[in-house]
């Protein structure tokens, strides 16, 4: 829990420097609004990938810290810096020389393609900052301090707002240029979190970073490109597929549309503690394998899995008060649209229960070492049963938001069994086999 809890305040602080930009913009009118939607859909990606490549750094290092190895731990860092650096350069190079061709595509609205540019223009200096950031957070949670990131997170946000704000509107006799200055705030906020993280790893004395120069770098590049790759892949998995999901329930009526656009951003605000138990478990787990301690291995594997089960309960509770409550959040909205939440209310008060066995059992699988196998299986339920499931319910048979919305509720059942298969199996091969 100690290293749960910073790790959901982290995610928690991620979802509201997200939403900064968008709060603040909103007053600008529809098409700044729009330009940002664009081209934060656009950084969401780039910035996503950073993560997924983070969260298999953050279990490279847990082995590390286990093993009480400084030479391993130096190379998680540098090769994950590496990675995530030159992943970072190709998306800038993307938006560099394809952003406006992107933007044509996704938009003929001149205006809002000439404020989309601007802002990625400033934005995708961002994506290079981050990729450090990230790395040095993913180095700090794998070495079970989870909170050096969350202090880099309280200087950010604040400061991401107050600059945001002062750019956008102005103060004094400077009247503030709108959605360009949005973007300026938000890489003032990052470079500062930036020179945070080099002052720590500067400072640190506990840990050695200084790679051995017996040890080639193209070797361990690929030894851990092994391991990042399938995490990486899982992400792209589970972006696109949700973005899918998105477009069939924009074919639904819109009043149905609506409801699951209102309820969405409270799923993903739910579901953050259980998901940080779930990283904070596979770092635990990392660190008992780095050291080669294996014998109450099966006996914290099921403590985990049992809170985790626990804590989606309490997050059952709380959407169970969120569906009585709701239209005191949302008081304007339609009669249609409030039927429509009161249809799909009993789906994602289950939701988070069945989905959070599945994010925990996912977590301990890759602390395990079996990521491409959990990529499998999200291929398998999501994009060749879930999928076409809910095109064929919502295009051919047009069916009621309730159906549709089920579909993501069968797909995660799909995947439980499975879940369970899995890590017995791979728990006892670890408990005999050295890893």
């Amino acid at each position: 829990m100690a290293l749960a809890w910073p790790l959901a305040v982290n995610a928690l602080l991620v979802q509201s420097m997200l939403m900064i930009d968008t709060v603040l913009v909103a007053p600008l009118g529809q098409i700044p609004v729009a330009a940002m939607g664009i081209a934060s859909a656009i950084l969401a990606i780039a910035l996503g990938v950073g993560l997924a490549i983070g969260n298999g750094i953050q279990l490279i290092v847990g082995r590390a810290f286990g093993s009480k190895l400084e030479d391993d731990l130096a190379i998680a860092f540098w090769v994950g810096l590496f990675i995530n650096a030159s992943v970072a350069v190709c998306f800038f190079c993307i938006i560099e020389f394809f952003g406006p061709r992107m933007l044509s595509t996704l938009t003929g609205n001149l205006d809002i393609q000439k404020l989309a540019l601007g802002y990625l223009g400033i934005t995708k200096y961002v994506i290079l900052l981050t990729s450090f950031t990230q790395v040095c957070t993913a180095f700090y949670s794998g070495c079970g301090n989870t909170k050096v990131s969350l202090k880099g997170f309280l200087i950010e946000i604040p400061i991401n707002a107050i600059l945001s704000y002062l750019l956008i509107y102005g103060v004094g006799d400077y009247g503030g240029l709108g959605l360009e200055e949005a973007a300026w705030g938000s890489l003032s906020a990052v470079f500062l979190r930036a020179i945070y993280f080099y002052g720590v790893v500067k400072v640190d004395r506990r840990v050695d970073l200084t790679y051995p120069i017996e040890r080639p770098f193209a070797t361990e590049i690929r030894s851990q490109l092994s391991e990042i790759s399938p995490i990486a892949a899982n992400f792209f998995v589970l972006f696109i597929g949700a973005s899918i999901y998105q477009l069939l329930y924009a074919q639904l009526k819109l009043s149905s549309f609506v409801a699951i656009t209102l309820i969405f951003p409270w799923m993903r605000i739910g579901t953050q503690l259980v998901s940080s138990w779930s990283q904070a478990s596979a770092i635990s787990i990392s660190q008992a394998l780095g050291s080669n301690d294996r014998h109450h291995l099966n006996n914290f594997v099921s403590i985990c899995t049992r809170t985790a089960l626990g804590l989606s309960v309490v997050v059952a509770v709380f959407f169970f008060l969120l569906s009585q409550f709701i239209h005191l959040i949302y008081p304007n909205i339609s009669i249609e649209t409030s039927a429509d939440l009161k249809a799909i209310a009993p789906l994602y008060i289950l939701l988070p229960i069945i989905r959070g066995y599945n994010s925990v059992s996912g977590n301990i699988l890759r602390a395990l070492g079996d990521s491409n196998r959990i990529l499998k299986l999200h291929l398998i339920t999501q994009w060749m049963i879930a999928l076409p499931l809910c095109a064929l319910l919502v295009l051919y048979y047009q069916v009621s938001i309730f159906w549709a919305f089920a579909v993501m509720l069968i797909e995660e059942v799909l995947k439980t069994y499975h879940f369970y298969q899995y890590t017995q199996e791979k728990l006892s091969q670890t408990n005999g086999v050295a890893y």
